[in-house]
């Protein structure tokens, strides 16, 4: 006979009676279903009420459309700086400050300064006048000649900066890139300075060489915050405008070089309106005469019309290209720190 042949009519089997195994084992089965829906049910209703301390059992808030990438540091700084705060930035050259100093010039809230370059006496003199130190270090780029230069390697660097000859920008998620920025940020911390401003964290804007993109640098950032919080220090974002979204909830102020120039200050004006500040620098031509600036130059760059829309409430200096110790202020002040010209930083 042909299976399945449709000219042959089927025949249902007659069926059997249930035995006393098979019922046991099916109400067992129906009473493990039972048990398990009533305690998904009773776990669901616990992780979405408060506790009777009031605190929400559920850790993982709903993620919203709008919201950061990046989690907001939990931690409590011991400082963060303030809109409209003075600072002076010496990079170049290491200032010079005797331990007994009575002042230092010029007289403002914040210095940021070369994290290599400075000594741990130099910032303990700064605290003693009372000024906070924010300390620089390069890190998204290699620097030829810093004391830890020698322990990046040839697959972490991509192509040299733009004007800064052997400087290269580095592979930001590497292991042993991000293990030697630990260890800067770690020296941040021994030597007592208050923030951190790692520089050239934009290799996405720029010709890398390495394909970086802005979530490799958003990445970074949410790195460093890691590092920087247990350790009280305040992080800064230095330019990398087109960032400036995603990062503002783990970072405390702006370092931002000529936003006039480039005419867009409003970019970073965000860092205000969230009541963070802006460190902002310019470049003018014929900075570093001892009587200033021209007026019209000066009004340039720190008034908040034009190129400067959006400027309002930034702390402008205006300082030569290599960030020694003279700088400019937008009430025309000229004010020269004491540096030692031996040393080289950015």
């Amino acid at each position: 006979m042909k299976m399945n042949d449709p000219s042959v009519p089927s025949k249902k089997a007659p069926s059997r009676p249930w035995s006393l195994r098979r019922k046991v084992l099916l109400g067992s089965a129906l009473a493990i279903v039972v048990l398990g829906l009533a305690l998904g049910l009773g776990l669901g209703l616990t992780l979405g009420r408060d506790d009777d301390d009031g605190n929400d059992n559920n850790n993982s808030p709903t993620p919203t459309a709008t919201s950061s990438p990046l989690p907001t540091p939990t931690g409590n700084l011991t400082w963060t700086p303030r809109v409209n705060d003075t600072w002076q930035i010496i990079l170049q050259s290491n200032m010079i400050l005797d331990k007994d100093a009575s002042s230092v010039t010029p007289d403002v809230a914040v210095y940021d300064i070369d994290l290599f370059d400075t000594d741990d006496e130099t910032i303990s003199t700064l605290h003693r006048l009372g000024k906070k130190v924010i300390c620089y270090f390069s890190g998204g780029s290699y620097e030829p000649g810093r004391p830890d230069s020698g322990d990046f390697q040839e697959e972490d660097m991509g192509k040299e900066l733009d004007g800064w000859p052997g400087e290269k920008w580095l592979r930001l998620g590497n292991e042993n890139v991000r293990k030697i920025m630990k260890a800067r940020v770690e020296l941040a911390g021994r030597k007592g300075c208050d923030g951190v401003d790692p520089d050239n964290v934009d290799g996405f804007q720029n010709d890398n060489g390495l394909g970086l993109t802005a979530d490799d640098s958003i990445s970074f950032m949410g790195y460093l915050s890691n590092l920087t919080v247990p350790l009280k220090l305040a992080l800064g974002l230095k330019n990398a405008g087109d960032i400036i979204a995603e990062v503002l909830p783990i970072v405390h102020f702006s370092v931002n070089e000529q936003c006039v120039e480039e005419s867009e200050c409003d970019t970073f004006h965000a860092f205000i309106d969230a009541d963070k500040p802006v460190f902002h620098i310019e470049y003018p031509d014929g900075a570093g005469d001892q009587s200033g600036l021209k007026k019209g130059v000066v009004q340039k760059y720190c008034g908040d019309q034009g190129a400067a829309a959006g400027s309002d409430r930034f702390s402008t200096v205006l300082k030569k290209m290599d960030l020694d110790g003279w700088v400019e202020y937008c009430d025309e002040a000229v004010k020269i720190t004491t540096v030692n010209q031996t040393n080289s930083g950015r």
